[in-house]
């Protein structure tokens, strides 16, 4: 059983009920923003906070028949209870959520979310509405808008789903260049149709260029930096210089979208050809923009 939805047993054991879905995704948030190191992440949807990790582990417990589902609400199946296998710290995360908010109804948790955590509604279809107009200035200001042209690069190792997809909101990235040979992972979230659309909800377009990047035939035995930097010789001697009209659709895609980020794996960007990718795109006559790993 994973520690992280242990907190979900134990938030719903608090509630007999049970709790409607963004309820409980609310719950849950506010709940982690109390921890040090959260169990879940969010990102600014629809309707406010949302873990998409968060949901992916209410399925997959509804599936173990762990939870019961009713309309849009969970509620518990397993006789077994979690509270107590919690650290005493989340324990009293769990206690204080219940006290605080436990008797809030969804759309008065709704509204305390936008007021205290704008950045989480700038993408919300309902904030505009239900803020007053001085606090609905605060979601915003909290709205990324820079808009000069720049290339990104990013990597998802070692970072959940949702992290990853704020780095891209808080740049205001507009397309997502997948730059990997493979696009498929087995870490969640990232394989080519879930990550194109997770991209989409967030209104960040999604393209796969493979002509760009490394067989994973060539990506074993990498045991230092020199194992990569060989690799990253023969990249350069021979996919770089065989894909000339893809770097050309990469560069004019750049200058239609203004902010775009090449992604593949490797959090070090030195261990990751994109960086090398984006190094040889810098080279060209057209490009005068910035280059920033995030």
């Amino acid at each position: 059983m994973f520690y992280r939805r242990k907190i979900i047993f134990a938030l719903l054991e608090k509630f007999e009920d049970g709790l409607e879905s963004t309820r409980l995704q609310k719950l849950v948030f506010l709940l982690t923003r109390m921890q040090k190191k959260p169990n879940y992440d969010f990102v600014p949807y629809r309707y406010g906070c949302y873990s998409y990790s968060l949901k992916a582990d209410l399925d997959a417990m509804v599936k173990h028949d762990w939870l019961s589902t009713k309309g849009k609400s969970y509620g518990l199946k397993t006789v077994k209870r979690y509270y107590n296998e919690l650290t005493k710290t989340d324990q009293d995360f769990v206690d204080e959520t219940f006290n605080r908010y436990g008797a809030m109804k969804s759309d008065i948790i709704t509204k305390h979310t936008y007021i205290n955590f704008p950045y989480y509604a700038t993408n919300s279809i309902i904030a505009e509405k239900i803020l007053p107009k001085k606090v609905y200035e605060r979601v915003n200001k909290a709205r990324p808008n820079e808009k000069s042209t720049m290339l990104f690069t990013i990597g998802y190792e070692g970072i959940s789903l949702e992290e990853y997809l704020n780095k891209l909101v808080k740049n205001n990235i507009r397309l997502l260049v997948d730059v990997r040979s493979n696009p498929l992972s087995q870490k969640y979230g990232f394989s080519k149709k879930l990550i194109s659309n997770f991209c989409n909800r967030l209104n960040i377009e999604y393209i796969h260029i493979p002509e760009v990047g490394i067989d994973s035939s060539k990506r074993r035995e990498l045991n230092s930096q020199a194992d990569y930097d060989e690799l990253f010789q023969d990249y350069k001697s021979t996919v770089l210089n065989e894909t000339i009209e893809a770097q050309k659709q990469i560069l004019e895609l750049l200058d239609n979208y203004k902010r775009i980020a090449l992604t593949c794996f490797e959090a070090d960007n030195c261990q990751c050809h994109r960086t090398h990718l984006a190094e040889e795109l810098e080279k060209s006559s057209s490009f005068s923009y910035e280059l920033k790993h995030i």
